[in-house]
């Protein structure tokens, strides 16, 4: 993807710029680097930018595919290729809407009348082989999860994904962490966010912060007499009602005095994050228009509790 994504040649989140004191830069690492190494960055940062773990045509492929799948919707500029993934200037953002990306309501469906094409296309592309079985189940991905975790034939790659889609202009994910979506079970999933393309710089924060929001919120429930489902829900309940943390990020870092880390991505990279590790996007302000395609798959050691909501795919309406 052509570009950085920048307004004003500097980071854009929902409540404004990000400034050089704001930022600090994700470490890339080598899939081939010691594995001790790479288990030491991962544990010092909450997650770890591996460059090229994917095979970058395979990725492509199914950038490609996905485009080719939204183009009856009208949201490919004219006379572009798939692959490029080029927004149609005549056309409003509203109706291509992300998934997953703050629907009214507990995992609602997102935009409106004009938006149900493409909202009909986008979820059901969670369902093709070229995505399910070349993508989110590709041998490299599943091979280095096991091995770097330990896991080895306990891995299971959970069902339930989230292909996101971002058009310029359109809203970004706010601030949030994987353990309030994965509830159901311990906190030991690996998320692995997948770039579908050459991605524009968006940030996380580490997973300290993640910790630190669980562990008061648990010391309440347990002061205030809650068994422990009472405590999960009631964790969910007092999210946003899209189950984020803030829609603010520059604000949320402020708070606890943290900076955002952030970097460019390039198709084949992969990064992992630990369940409590605290991320957000920026908006997509790309100079040429490119459409931001990723998503995130989970891990869980199947010897272990885990959430079996994630078993199932994707759909509206989950509760998830």
């Amino acid at each position: 993807m052509p570009g950085i994504s920048t307004k004003n040649n500097c980071l854009e989140v929902n409540d404004g710029p990000l400034l050089p004191e704001n930022i600090a830069h994700l470490t890339p690492s080598s899939p081939t680097e010691p594995l001790e190494t790479l288990r030491a960055r991962y544990e010092r940062d909450g997650m770890l930018l591996l460059k090229g773990l994917l095979p970058r045509e395979n990725v492509l492929r199914t950038r490609t595919k996905y485009f080719e799948m939204m183009s009856p919707s009208g949201v490919l500029e004219q006379s572009t290729q798939p692959i490029e993934g080029i927004f149609n200037s005549t056309r409003s953002p509203d109706d291509f809407p992300g998934i997953g990306a703050g629907a009214a309501g507990q995992n609602g469906r997102p935009g409106g009348e004009g938006a149900q094409v493409f909202v009909n296309l986008a979820i059901e592309a969670h369902y093709q082989d070229w995505y399910t079985k070349d993508l989110a189940k590709h041998p490299a991905l599943l091979d280095f999860v096991a091995t770097f975790t330990g896991w080895n034939e306990n891995t299971l790659g959970l069902n339930r994904s989230l292909l996101r889609n971002n058009v310029p202009g359109t809203k970004p994910i706010g601030v949030h962490y994987d353990q309030i979506f994965l509830r159901y079970g311990e906190p030991t999933s690996v998320t692995a966010w997948v770039p579908i393309g050459d991605v524009s710089l968006s940030g996380d924060t580490g997973d300290a912060v993640g910790v630190q929001i669980e562990r008061e919120f648990t010391k309440k429930a347990r002061e205030a007499g809650m068994t422990e489902e009472e405590a999960r829900n009631a964790f969910n309940q007092n999210m946003m009602s899209t189950g984020l943390l803030s829609e603010y990020p520059l604000e949320f870092a402020r708070q606890y005095n943290r900076r955002w880390l952030v970097s460019a991505y390039e198709a084949g990279d992969v990064v992992l994050h630990k369940p409590h590790a605290i991320h957000a996007s920026t908006v997509n302000n790309d100079p040429n228009n490119v459409i931001r395609l990723a998503t995130d798959l989970r891990f869980v050691d199947q010897s272990k509790p885990y959430d079996e909501r994630w078993t199932h795919f994707y759909r509206f309406g989950d509760g998830v």
